[in-house]
């Protein structure tokens, strides 16, 4: 586990048939975490704005967030890739205003990767921060910025019920593979389906993971790692299905704490209280 994780070693992973493990993480303490677990890929995902800060939906994210998100991140990583996503903007806004976007991400937060959703649409965004010496992790299948034209409702983040049409296999595989030629060194295959799914993996040299809608046909999968452990407030009710649930065991915990207050006893952790003298 102590090796660093870099492009290349991702791609012997699938060479060699190994699974790739990715998280994605917002903060210093859960990127800590998921190094220590031993994961490949640490994504600072533009996520956080709708799943930690109460956002209506992704675009709200800005250049400014991400930055400071993904230093957070960058400081609790020592062993995994660190990847980046694009915030909506840079990326639309053309070739020079994405390659400046992916060279403050590596200069002011240290990234080893940038990540662009929607990047099939944008070839010669991709090559030119390939030309810069960035690696690029290219987002395509049913994300936040491509659902309307496969026809799914737009949310947040499509859930993992929704799959690629297998009728757009072709398509698909085409367009992993002007990715590729553009210069990725990964792809995500989000909502991918075991059938185009497997198409795609097979068809291209470079390493294809993906989040909802993956699956063992891909050459690892992407995780938001708040949803792994049952972090969000719905779990306290509504229990999901996750490898734990944190929300549920920080209720428990602060109710706790609150009663311990209410009743003047010592609070765990604390500095010690000694007891009223007569």
């Amino acid at each position: 586990m102590s090796e660093k994780i870099t492009p290349r070693t991702l791609q012997r992973m699938k060479d060699e048939g190994r699974k790739i493990v990715g998280v994605v993480a917002w903060d210093y303490q859960i990127a800590r975490v998921a190094d220590r677990a031993g994961v490949d890929i640490v994504s600072v995902g533009d996520t956080v704005g709708v799943n930690l800060w109460g956002h209506a939906n992704p675009f709200e994210v800005t250049m400014e967030q991400m930055l400071v998100v993904t230093q957070a991140v960058r400081r609790g990583v020592s062993r995994a890739l660190v990847s980046a996503d694009f915030p909506f903007g840079p990326l639309q806004e053309g070739t020079d205003s994405a390659v400046r976007a992916a060279i403050r991400l590596v200069k002011e937060a240290g990234v080893d990767m940038v990540k662009l959703d929607a990047a099939a649409d944008y070839p010669d965004a991709v090559a030119a921060i390939t030309r810069a010496g960035i690696p690029v992790f290219a987002q395509f299948g049913i994300t936040p910025q491509t659902a309307l034209r496969y026809g799914v409702e737009y949310r947040s983040i499509p859930s993992a019920a929704d799959q690629v049409p297998v009728a757009m296999k072709d398509a698909l595989i085409a367009e992993a593979r002007l990715l590729v030629d553009a210069g990725a060194v990964l792809l995500n295959f989000t909502n991918s389906g075991p059938v185009v799914g497997a198409a795609v993996a097979e068809a291209v040299q470079v390493p294809v993971v993906g989040g909802f809608g993956g699956g063992p046909w891909l050459d690892g999968r992407m995780r938001m790692a708040h949803a792994a452990i049952g972090y969000a407030a719905t779990a306290i009710d509504d229990p999901p299905d996750t490898y734990a649930n944190v929300a549920r065991i920080t209720l428990d915990a602060l109710t706790a704490y609150a009663g311990d207050v209410r009743a003047a006893r010592q609070v765990a952790g604390g500095i010690p209280v000694p007891p009223p003298t007569s």
